[in-house]
């Protein structure tokens, strides 16, 4: 079975497709699939099992971004087309049959409009896919069993990231000894780039001894390490999203977004939001103690971690 997979370039959003892979290689264990998506999103999918290969999408004027990809997948008969992205390419190829996300942007989650492309319910849990190799290589960057709370301060847009000073009390509240976390190491994670560097520098200047995990990291070994956070915040962004499919104790911090429709979703994942009406509220009204009230909620969650992005061709159990 030959499936063509168009998903969504931003990070988050790709994370959050994630689920509905699980669930066709579930259903299509022979299943080979290709998956386009953008170069940001590239790594989301690099370890997935069943993957053919990635075609990257990159934007274009005009739409001209859709004639590379059109010739890669033309000459092949499809059995299944799934298209995240709401376009008229699924019926430019030879397709069995054609599944196209529709709706745009509306109220309700977004993993739940996602679900609704394959006719899914409930809607699968996002899933993250690493490596043994991805593992060996943050072996070194993991603390002591002390712990590790991973902090990511950045995001797409400034007006979502809370204030670097408050990362820091909250960090230290904590892991101070009479903390939820004594003496857990602290890192400071973000992505590639100079503009991620400048907006995570004032948190790594307020916090000396944090690890610096910014831009160092490709996805894999980036879902590798959040898979063994004792706790991970963030802002809303991708980085959020990911460190919840890997089962992490996540806290997404929402302000100025609609944690309706994008609060992290895994095992132990929960959003707190700042105080006034949702997707309108500046993140500075989002107090410290509210925020580690959270925090020391996600951390008493008694479920499980998810196991279903374990390393591929390894036991989860």
């Amino acid at each position: 079975m030959r499936i063509l997979f168009l998903a969504h370039s931003r990070l988050g959003d790709a994370v959050l497709s994630t689920g509905l892979l699980r669930h066709l290689l579930d259903r299509h264990p022979e299943a080979r699939i290709t998956i386009a998506c953008g170069p940001v999103a590239e790594g989301v999918f690099a370890r997935m099992p069943n993957r053919e290969r990635t075609i990257i999408l990159r934007k274009r004027r005009f739409g001209l971004h859709w004639l590379p990809l059109w010739a890669e997948c033309v000459g092949t008969r499809w059995d299944l087309v799934v298209d995240l992205r709401g376009s008229a390419f699924a019926f430019l190829v030879p397709a069995r049959r054609r599944a196209v996300m529709r709706g745009g942007r509306r109220p309700g989650h977004r993993l739940l409009h996602l679900a609704e492309t394959l006719g899914l319910s409930p809607a699968p849990r996002p899933v993250a896919w690493w490596s043994v190799a991805d593992e060996a290589a943050v072996a070194p960057l993991l603390p002591s069993p002390s712990g590790f709370l991973v902090l990511a301060p950045t995001a797409s847009q400034r007006a979502k990231m809370w204030p670097a000073e408050r990362f820091a009390a909250l960090a230290q509240a904590l892991t101070a000894p009479d903390g939820p976390m004594p003496g857990a190491a602290i890192g400071v994670i973000a992505g590639p780039g100079e503009a991620e560097r400048r907006m995570a520098a004032p948190l790594l200047a307020a916090l000396p001894g944090a690890r610096d995990l910014v831009g160092n990291l490709p996805i894999p070994e980036a879902a590798a390490l959040l898979s063994r956070a004792g706790l991970f915040v963030g802002n809303d962004s991708g980085l959020m999203h990911l460190a919840a499919a890997t089962g992490a104790p996540t806290l997404g911090l929402f302000g100025p977004t609609h944690a309706s429709q994008y609060a992290p979703v895994g095992p132990r994942a929960q959003a707190v939001l700042a105080e006034g009406p949702e997707g309108e509220t500046p993140m500075v009204r989002l107090p410290v103690a509210e925020a580690l009230a959270a925090a020391k909620r996600v951390l008493a969650m008694t479920e499980g971690r998810q196991h279903a992005g374990a390393p591929a061709g390894t036991d989860p159990a």
